[in-house]
């Protein structure tokens, strides 16, 4: 028995080796690393959490960007498909999408609107591992969001969300389907009010007085959350279309308070204008002032420069 055994593994190598040598199976390929940008250009990617947050925070700097050929790109983390006081659900989910898609063409970048019920935003694995994969799509140098604390659950969600993200980009194994960050993007928050746990800081001031008319556009072309007020909105506030006199009153009266808004922004950081700008800083009407966070990469002041070609370099 044993003999006939030894005789059957010899005629097996014999048979294997008259075949040709066996072949190793094919090691399964590992993560690959995203190519770097081969243009030159800045990339930017700016997350909010419905289809109008960015456009208000963040327009005035992106249009700057956009102009300067560096690519731009807002993210609405939900459809805002609640956000109106008179409709809902798809038929307001596709009507705020074209809003953005116009102040995209307005301030001459890219947008997207992800499929999330407005109000629903959640701090999930899933959510998670889309925006990680959002920021390695774009490649991005700056990543926005609005700060984790904030009146409404889907922006501070966003800011959790992003945050989580922020170092996760650049682990091999996460989202390993999607290229990874060799580089971790600088990672700012936009502007808010709140004061605790911890008011804004304005790291970052950017004046915009000369593509505010773009940004003022922008809100133009976000009628149902401004022109008609958004969920908190009413009837009362739309005047007939028939009655151009009071349409133009209507319009009128959203930009004078959008222009005041951005306006208080340049004189609450006044000091970090004239730190920035020099004594034009004092001139300065219209800004937008971001916060470094913590957990992206922490630039220095010559790489801040860098990222913001707009200011000057003093």
């Amino acid at each position: 028995m044993r003999h006939a055994i030894l005789c059957a593994l010899a005629l097996a190598a014999v048979s294997c080796s008259a075949a040709g040598p066996v072949q190793q199976s094919a090691v399964p390929a590992g993560p690959v690393p995203m190519p770097s940008s081969q243009d030159g250009k800045l990339r930017i990617i700016a997350f909010g959490a419905h289809p109008d947050d960015a456009e208000l925070k963040v327009a005035g700097a992106a249009a700057k960007w956009a102009a300067m050929g560096h690519h731009v790109k807002f993210v609405s983390c939900t459809n805002g498909d609640i956000g109106h006081w008179g409709m809902a659900g798809g038929p307001l989910a596709k009507r705020r999408t074209k809003e953005v898609e116009a102040c995209a063409k307005i301030l001459g970048i890219q947008t997207e609107v992800l499929d999330i019920h407005d109000g629903e935003l959640m701090v999930t694995m899933e959510n998670r591992r889309t925006i990680a994969r959002l920021i390695r799509e774009w490649n991005a140098d700056i990543v926005l969001s609005h700060r984790p604390n904030d009146y409404h659950p889907d922006h501070r969600y966003v800011g959790v969300l992003v945050m989580d993200a922020a170092y996760m980009v650049t682990v091999p194994f996460f989202t390993p389907d999607t290229p990874y960050l060799t580089k971790n993007p600088v990672f700012l928050f936009v502007e808010d009010g709140f004061q605790r746990p911890n008011p804004f800081s304005g790291d970052i001031v950017v004046a915009i007085d000369d593509v505010i008319e773009k940004k003022l556009a922008s809100v133009e072309a976000l009628e149902s959350q401004f022109y008609e007020g958004g969920c908190n909105g009413g009837a009362h506030l739309v005047p007939d279309p028939k009655n151009a006199e009071a349409v133009a009153k209507r319009k009128a009266q959203v930009r004078e308070n959008f222009s005041k808004r951005f306006m208080n922004t340049a004189n609450r950081h006044r000091a970090k204008l004239k730190e920035a700008y020099g004594p034009e800083g004092e001139q300065v009407k219209y800004a937008e002032a971001f916060e470094i966070c913590e957990y992206g990469r922490r630039p220095s002041k010559e790489e801040i420069l860098k990222l913001f070609p707009f200011l000057p370099k003093r």
